[in-house]
């Protein structure tokens, strides 16, 4: 089946990528809202659901983005059929598509490509693209990523001499593993040196397949990247990289230092998420810029009213300006973020942001014998909402082998989902050598909550 890329817009969109990457704020400015009436224009014109506020497409072409009201993931799910442009896409056809596994990465119907996201939040997503959204997201990613040195981006601008190894949640159609399946099928020449590897396994197994994949750059997120380079440092994994990317999860400071001197080489992180894959990059610097050409984030209060640069935000609305097809607008994403009030002296006038996600902890267990076993917060919540479908929760450790794990709904359906819960956690960290696990299950208890307002989903307790 014929994937879903033009490469004649993507070459167009990339030199665009470029020249913006060294334009001043205006002709930012300008971009953003040339591509603004755009989509209002496409939502009015073939989306029911935001017809509604939008009204007529010449009107919609002048609307002004704080005037329209704010979307949210639960209600937009509910209506999907509805939200999307296309009426060809409905959303019982896109879940039986996504039920198949040897489909991941595919294309659907030839002409999208299509992601679930993990649910982080409380509510799972389904997220569709087609050509031109996908042809952004490439070249955000190929132009604006940084060579670990100019000559080898200039020698090797493809990554045609890297083997690549994304360490994650590999057992979905979840957008990082969507991607690689989908760089596999678009390049049989760079198909053999790209490789998923599921984080769920045993780490003594996790680290003996990253060992003979032999990876030059390795992708993952911030807390199984630590977890890799502490086994490096202690001669349990033995690898030569050049570079680490890393995402979904708050990099700390003393988790990049940890990293990089576990390693010995840089680490990129980037901040993206299901709605829009790359949000942001980092420069040379280190510092996150966010691809404002291409998506409008707006900080606001818990009131919805916006916050201005330099103060961190109860939550943000993002605007996509690439998707035409499965219309964000003003979509709250439940992040907190800062913009900086000040360019960065890199040069670029991409705005710097902030971001305070979830930090969420790395479990140690007591495995057999005295040995004290890491389980990855990521893993965890990757078991829970694929062998339960339970996605708001919280687990706690009490112990060295008690948790408790709590919901804050409740209801005969919930009590079904901890009891699959409990079973399959109990499974789950059986195999990576913990035994005898006492979990707690509780309804109706809401979970403690983070200095980024959001649930912590996975909590370690200090002495743990």
């Amino acid at each position: 089946m014929l994937l879903p890329i033009d490469p004649w817009f993507t070459s167009a969109v990339a030199a665009d990528v470029w020249s913006a990457s060294r334009a001043d704020a205006e002709a930012l400015a300008a971009r953003q809202a040339q591509r603004l009436r755009a989509l209002l224009t496409a939502a009015a014109k073939g989306s029911r659901l935001f017809r509604e506020s939008l009204g007529n497409a010449p009107a919609a072409a002048d609307a002004r983005l704080q005037d329209l009201p704010v979307s949210h993931k639960a209600e937009l799910m509910r209506h999907f059929d509805d939200w999307v442009t296309d009426p060809a896409l409905k959303l019982d056809q896109i879940q039986r598509f996504m039920r198949d596994g040897t489909q991941v990465g595919e294309s659907y119907m030839g002409r999208f490509i299509v992601w679930e996201s993990s649910g982080s939040t409380g509510e799972p997503g389904v997220f569709v693209q087609d050509r031109h959204a996908m042809g952004v997201y490439d070249a955000l990613e190929s132009v604006r990523r940084p060579a670990p040195t100019l000559w080898h981006r200039l020698l090797d601008p493809w990554l045609m001499s890297e083997r690549i190894v994304f360490v994650g949640a590999i057992g979905g159609h979840f957008a990082s593993v969507v991607s690689m399946e989908r760089l596999r099928r678009l390049s049989p020449m760079l198909a053999p040196r790209l490789h998923c590897v599921s984080f769920l396994r045993p780490l003594d197994e996790l680290l003996a397949e990253v060992q003979a994949l032999r990876p030059t750059v390795l992708a993952s997120y911030p807390s199984a990247a630590l977890l890799l380079a502490q086994a490096q440092e202690e001669g349990r994994l033995k690898v030569a990289l050049r570079e680490i990317w890393t995402g979904g999860e708050t990099l700390t400071p003393a988790m990049r230092r940890g990293i990089q001197r576990g390693f010995g080489c840089g680490v990129r992180n980037s901040y993206g998420a299901s709605e829009f894959l790359p949000m942001a990059g980092e420069c040379s610097l280190g510092r996150l810029h966010l691809n404002s050409d291409w998506l409008i984030l707006e900080p606001v209060d818990e009131h919805g009213r916006p916050v201005p640069p330099g103060h961190a935000s109860a939550t943000t609305l993002l605007t996509n300006l690439a998707n035409h097809v499965q219309p964000l607008i003003r979509y709250d994403l439940g992040d907190q973020v800062k913009l900086a009030a000040s360019p960065c002296v890199c040069g670029s006038h991409l705005p710097l942001i902030d971001v305070q996600g979830r930090r969420d902890d790395t479990l140690r267990l007591a495995g057999r014998g005295r040995r004290r076993v890491p389980v990855l917060p990521l893993a965890i919540s990757t078991v829970l909402e694929e062998e339960a479908g339970l996605f708001d929760f919280q687990l706690r450790q009490q112990g060295p082998r008690e948790l408790t794990l709590c919901t804050a709904r409740g209801g005969a359906e919930v009590t079904q989902q901890l009891r699959l819960a409990r079973k399959a956690l109990e499974t789950f960290l059986a195999a990576q050598g913990v035994p005898e696990v006492h979990i707690h299950c509780h309804s109706h208890q809401a979970g403690q909550r983070g200095r980024s307002g959001k649930v912590l989903r996975v909590l370690a307790t200090p002495s743990h």
